[in-house]
């Protein structure tokens, strides 16, 4: 009797062993951020003197300017290190298109706004600066007041 316990006991042991362990839901990925600002979602770059625009989606840089044609890249996605994130990329028209955000709060210079993050473009050997935000928050902004 013994050992049909000891057997019965041994089976229930193996069989609780062999049954695959539940695996642990994958972790959800923190989103990229700088400044409060998602940058796994649209983010609109601008400046004055002269006027000129970078949208960033998931898929693409588009850059444009007055009197400047449009350039589009694919977006490599950005490369955070502490406050700042650079995004390099060669457009389709050859040229390179580095845009560097910084979490530090910007005027464009024109309108009374403040943006939560200020912005370097270098594109075809030219240097320009403004401001960026989320796109969304752009559009909905007014003439005055924070970004948000």
């Amino acid at each position: 009797m013994r050992v049909a316990l000891l057997s019965a006991a041994l089976s229930l042991g193996l069989a609780a062993c062999s049954q695959p362990a539940e695996a642990p839901p994958p972790a959800k990925a923190e989103p990229r951020a700088l400044a409060g600002v998602d940058l796994d979602q649209p983010v609109r770059v601008l400046g004055t003197e002269p006027f000129w625009a970078v949208e960033i989606t998931p898929q693409t840089l588009i850059y444009s300017g007055v009197d400047r044609p449009e350039q589009k890249a694919a977006n490599p996605g950005p490369t955070l290190q502490g406050t700042v994130a650079t995004w390099k990329a060669r457009t389709e028209a050859g040229a390179d298109l580095a845009v560097t955000l910084t979490a530090t709060d910007c005027s464009d210079g024109m309108s009374d706004r403040t943006y939560p993050l200020t912005a370097k473009v270098e594109i075809a050997g030219e240097t320009l600066t403004g401001c960026a935000a989320a796109s969304t928050a752009v559009e909905r902004a007014g003439e005055s007041g924070r970004v948000e």
